[in-house]
């Protein structure tokens, strides 16, 4: 059984940074896409950053240069590195995986794509 689990949530200032991890179990990293999503009150969950297991990143445009993601093969953990955190910022953070081989060369921040999630941990950034 695929499991994921978020940590590293909490309440920071503007400006602020945190750092939020996703452990996998029941998974190797081969071949997988790891990603980052959140879902701010009253709106739609959106893709946040994604790494494969060959080490390609992707961030959009709202987070570039801010966050920063990063995956250890050895401990099943994919981080993201939070930094400038601003009250846009302000959502539940989840993890997500789904298998596409890394010959494909595909990455993706769709979350239609994906197949296993985790629960999630909040993120509060206050003026």
């Amino acid at each position: 059984e695929v499991q994921l689990v978020e940590s590293g949530g909490g309440l920071v200032q503007t400006g602020g940074s945190l750092r939020l991890s996703c452990v996998a179990s029941g998974l190797t990293f081969n071949d997988y896409i790891i990603g980052w999503f959140r879902q701010a009150p009253g709106k739609e969950r959106e893709g946040v950053s994604c790494i494969s297991s060959d080490g390609r990143t992707y961030y959009s445009d709202s987070v570039k240069g801010r966050f920063a993601i990063s995956m250890d093969n050895t401990k099943k953990t994919v981080n993201l590195q939070m930094n400038s955190l601003n009250a846009e910022d302000t959502a539940v953070y989840y993890c997500a995986a789904v298998q596409i081989p890394d010959t494909l060369r595909i990455i993706t921040t769709d979350l239609y794509d994906y197949d296993y999630w985790g629960q999630g941990t909040q993120v509060t950034v206050s003026s």
